[in-house]
């Protein structure tokens, strides 16, 4: 277990704005084409709200048109987990981040080339840092 694992609920709080506690602790989701990073365009990094592990990068983020900034994979393989959710009446993958296990998002199976998925994330689960 990593230290970010050991963080209790009071310390998340202290750390996160509350949209950023419900979203990444709660499991909340953001309202669609609420966050500035939906429409964001500079080259750089996507981080975890959380605990700053990198999770995306901006060549593999798109346009989906859902209102949420997607993205088409990962950083790395083992930067994102996937859980099985069967809330609110449906069968999704959810996203989370595999550092601190913090709620990023879904993914779905019908995004671009070459993966064709889209990690559809929320805003406030991120932390963008632009390129130098």
């Amino acid at each position: 277990m990593n230290d970010t694992q050991k963080i209790s609920n009071s310390e998340w709080r202290d750390k996160l704005t509350p949209e950023q506690y419900h979203v990444t602790r709660e499991h909340g989701t953001e309202r669609a084409f609420s966050h500035a990073y939906n429409v964001e365009k500079r080259e750089g990094v996507y981080h975890c709200v959380c605990c700053e592990a990198p999770l995306f990068t901006s060549d593999t983020k798109y346009d989906s048109g859902s209102g949420w900034p997607s993205f088409f994979q990962p950083v790395s393989d083992d930067a994102i987990k996937e859980i099985d959710d069967r809330s609110h009446f449906m069968r999704r993958t959810e996203i989370r981040c595999a550092n601190c296990d913090a709620h990023i998002g879904h993914v779905f199976p019908d995004g671009p080339a070459p993966s064709g998925l889209r990690y559809c994330t929320n805003g406030l689960a991120l932390d963008f840092k632009p390129k130098e």
